[in-house]
């Protein structure tokens, strides 16, 4: 079967997505602890993608959390960055579905197709398998609604970063939490939530295929500072993270600029 790369970002996301799905129930049907569920997940999801990729797109290069970097992706004019597990935590607590598959595509291109060597990301898709939902650039996702009402702001299970506590008390948000990072971003897109805001603990494979999802669903995206987010650096650190509603991007950059905490 042939692929654009549009449709591969959506069958591989899918795909692993299903995968994981029915070794996480032959896991939690074993009675398997959250440490075996986390490494199990993870190799099972790259050891498929390794064979996909290997089948679809055999020359290009690829960036993924659970392979080591091969440093020739800084020269190749190709590069998949995935996370084959992102939300590895959620996935081991078998009742929790925020967890999510990242399938991205860059190119050493620009955005309108020109040579680049900042390059863009072209291609890519979001799965949450507990939900039977695969987002992706294909088909992109309709921009959700302007939510009347205060912000709804979107942070992680287990803490409320400065950035996000700043955006939170310059907007009077509503607060919500998930886990994984995909899950947070297409909350967004989805229209459950309308900010997304994250400060350290990232990799590019963390936001790559939630920032070109949510931008192909017409929402905006950038670094706290406001700046572009750049792919296939060598330093696979890109340590934060905004996706939010384009009438609230100016609000949420000019309070994160003013950084204040008032406890």
């Amino acid at each position: 079967m042939k692929f654009d790369d549009h449709e591969l970002a959506h069958y591989l996301a899918e795909e692993t997505g299903k995968r994981l799905l029915a070794v996480r129930e032959r896991l939690y049907n074993d009675g398997a602890s959250t440490w075996l569920a986390k490494d199990v997940g993870d190799a099972a999801a790259q050891r498929f993608l390794d064979e996909a990729f290997a089948e679809h797109r055999p020359n290009d290069a690829i960036l993924s959390e659970e392979a080591a970097d091969d440093s020739n992706r800084l020269t190749a004019d190709r590069v998949w960055i995935i996370d084959p597990l992102d939300g590895t935590q959620e996935y081991s607590e078998f009742d929790r579905a925020d967890w999510a598959v990242h399938i991205a595509l860059w190119e050493r291109k620009d955005s309108n197709g020109a040579p680049s060597n900042e390059g863009t990301l072209t291609a890519g898709a979001v799965a949450l398998p507990a939900f039977g939902l695969t987002l992706s650039t294909g088909t992109p996702p309709p921009t959700p609604p302007q939510h009347e009402g205060k912000p709804r702001l979107v942070v992680s299970r287990n803490r409320a970063t400065d950035a996000a506590i700043i955006v939170a008390q310059a907007l009077d948000c509503e607060v919500a939490r998930l886990g994984s990072a995909g899950a947070k971003a297409m909350a967004v897109v989805l229209g459950e939530t309308d900010i997304y805001v994250h400060e350290g603990g990232m990799h590019q494979w963390d936001s790559a295929a939630p920032m070109v999802v949510a931008q192909a669903a017409g929402l905006f995206t950038s670094r706290i500072d406001g700046t572009p987010l750049i792919y296939n650096m060598r330093d696979t650190w890109l340590p934060d993270f905004i996706v939010c509603q384009q009438h609230l991007a100016h609000q949420v950059v000019d309070a994160l600029r003013a950084g204040r905490i008032d406890w």
